[in-house]
């Protein structure tokens, strides 16, 4: 063997021999975060505003991977603050009253977030999945949804049918709200049941719109009208009702009421009076749209019963904000602040962070127009100036429709 042959394998076996000695240990893997799936139901002012506000606060706060998808019975947004004004033809433009969905999440990564017109009709809170139905009405293809976290926003509906709020779809609803408006228009005497804020402003609307051309009664079962507010708002509603020429009748119920051959409807009242109407128009109370949810997680009345935290009791990572839950009263001012605690908690929750109990407001507050230059209100037991509240409530807030379907007043 040659010397040059010798050294060739001297070195080969040294190599082999301390070649672990030489080697950098194999770094351990990197942790991965899963991606989280938020599912938020309901396209209206509680899903809208909460989905924004989670996308751009998380995107300022946290790392951690996530998804939203907003699933809505609506294509377009329902501006229904402007409901009481719109019910006369003439008013508003449809593009006041509603606006596209999906054209809002445009800004955002398609990867952050998803719009997904169906229903949802059945929720599997121990496989954590959400069944929807794509085509919106209750027949047709289902989806499955599988969700870490899942938001309801699903609001509540008028009762009888009325356009106050969305019918569960944007079409059915647009249809509803004109053909009233041709109703409202051809009549010459309008019966108006239930004088909380709907009714109220329906008739100060009516009156104030239509004078003498036409009758508008205002009738109530309860002994005052926006009964349980300060007496001192609830006189004052009267007097600017009655200024109007409004004919308000409380403690008064409907017994019955009678189609006529022309179309027309008879009235008779628990005190034997009998009214014909050309039109009559319901507005009292609201019905939670929880038809989907699990009878256990529901109160007596419907509503989704949540916790201090906004989470369905006994529902793991299922939250309910808004009109369609027991946490408070139906009312604008209570679902928007509901929706910035839900998605600050959701943010603190991406970020493996403590969520904090939601604070109940034991503060009572409304703001009625009544006509297009009257109004009434309070804060507690603070009585709004009448001007004031007129002067806010002058446009109904629809400047507000677009910046609240993109996000940009959030």
């Amino acid at each position: 063997m040659s010397l040059q042959s010798l050294q060739s394998l001297l070195l080969a076996t040294f190599h082999l021999l301390t070649a672990n000695y030489f080697l950098l240990p194999s770094p351990p893997p990197l942790p991965t975060n899963p991606m989280k799936h938020i599912i938020i139901i309901g396209g209206s002012f509680a899903g809208i505003s909460t989905a924004h506000r989670i996308l751009k606060q998380a995107s300022k706060t946290t790392a951690a991977p996530f998804k939203i998808t907003l699933v809505s019975r609506d294509t377009h947004f329902y501006w229904n603050i402007a409901a009481p004004r719109a019910v006369m033809p003439g008013q508003f433009e449809d593009e006041k009253l509603f606006l596209p969905i999906a054209e809002g999440f445009k800004g955002y990564p398609a990867v952050r977030v998803e719009v997904v017109v169906g229903e949802a009709v059945g929720v599997d809170v121990e496989g954590k999945e959400l069944e929807v139905c794509v085509d919106g009405a209750g027949v047709g293809e289902k989806r499955m949804l599988r969700y870490d976290f899942l938001i309801v926003g699903t609001g509540s509906s008028s009762r009888e049918g009325m356009p106050f709020k969305s019918l569960g779809s944007t079409e059915g609803t647009r249809e509803a709200l004109r053909g009233l408006q041709e109703r409202v228009k051809g009549a010459e005497t309008i019966v108006v049941l239930g004088a909380g804020p709907t009714g109220v402003e329906i008739a100060g609307e009516l009156s104030g719109e239509y004078g003498a051309a036409k009758k508008i009664y205002l009738f109530s079962r309860a002994a005052a009208v926006l009964e349980g507010r300060p007496a001192s708002v609830s006189q004052t509603a009267l007097k600017q009702l009655q200024k109007l020429n409004v004919d308000v009748r409380v403690s008064t119920s409907i017994e019955t009421i009678t189609d006529l051959p022309d179309g027309r409807q008879e009235l008779t009242t628990s005190k034997g009076e009998k009214v014909v109407a050309d039109l009559c128009i319901p507005t009292y109370g609201v019905q939670p749209n929880s038809s989907y949810v699990p009878a256990q997680f529901l109160d007596a009345n419907g509503f989704i019963k949540v916790d201090e935290y906004l989470a369905v009791r006994n529902a793991d990572g299922v939250f309910a904000i808004g009109d369609v839950s027991d946490a408070e009263p139906p009312q604008f001012w209570f679902v928007d602040k509901q929706s910035l605690h839900m998605a600050k908690n959701m943010v603190l929750t991406l970020s493996g962070k403590t969520p904090v109990p939601y604070k109940v407001s034991t503060t009572g507050m409304m703001g009625v127009q009544i006509g297009k230059k009257g109004g009434t209100g309070h804060f507690g037991s603070f009585k709004l100036p009448g001007w004031l509240v007129a002067m806010l409530r002058k446009s109904l807030f629809v400047e507000n429709l677009a910046r609240t379907v993109d996000g940009s007043m959030l």
